[in-house]
C-alpha cells in the first residue's frame, strides 16, 4: 500500500517533521527491547498536549479557510476540530489525575525539564485555557458532547 505524495516534496516540512516525531516516539514505545512502555508521566503529557492544541488550532484555521469555497469539506474539518478538542480535554485531565513530579528540597536549581507545581497553575492549564475560548466560540456544548455516529464520508477516487 502507497501514501499519496503531494507534487512538491518540500511541502510542509514542519508538518511532515512533527508527524515522523510522533512516528518515532510511537515505534520506540512499542519496541521488543521493552516488556512493557513505561506508564505516562506528568512531563509526558504536558509535552502531548502542547502538540494536540498546536494542532487544534492548525484545525481550527484550516476550517474557517476550507469553508467558504467548500462547505461540505470545510464541515468535516469542523467536526474533526470539536473531536480533537475532546482528545486534548482527556489529555488534560488525565495529566491532572497523575501524581507530581516529585521535588527534592536540596535541589532549588531551575531545570526546564522539571514542570512547576502549584500556582501559578501549570502551563497546561494556561494552554488549555486559551484553545478552551477558541472551541467555545465556535462550538456549542452540545456539539462537543454528540457522538460521531451517523457521520460518514465517502472516499472518492
Amino acid at each position: 500500500m502507497f501514501s499519496p505524495r503531494p507534487a512538491d516534496t518540500e511541502s510542509y516540512p514542519y508538518l511532515r517533521a512533527a508527524t515522523a516525531g510522533i512516528r518515532h516516539h510511537t515505534r520506540t514505545l512499542a519496541t521488543a527491547d521493552t516488556p512493557a512502555p513505561a506508564p505516562a508521566d506528568r512531563l509526558h503529557l504536558d509535552v502531548l498536549h502542547a502538540h494536540l492544541t498546536a494542532l487544534h488550532q492548525l484545525l481550527d484555521r484550516l476550517a474557517e479557510a476550507t469553508r467558504p469555497p467548500h462547505p461540505a469539506a470545510g464541515r468535516h474539518l469542523a467536526t474533526a476540530h470539536a473531536r480533537l478538542w475532546q482528545a486534548t480535554a482527556a489529555v488534560h485531565d488525565a495529566f491532572h489525575t497523575l501524581p507530581p513530579i516529585p521535588h527534592s528540597t536540596a535541589d532549588t536549581e531551575c531545570r526546564p525539564e522539571r514542570l512547576p507545581e502549584g500556582p501559578p497553575v501549570l502551563t497546561i492549564c494556561q494552554r488549555h485555557l486559551a484553545a478552551g475560548h477558541t472551541i467555545r466560540r465556535k462550538t456549542t456544548p452540545t456539539d462537543l458532547n454528540t457522538p460521531l455516529t451517523g457521520h460518514t464520508t465517502s472516499c472518492a477516487r
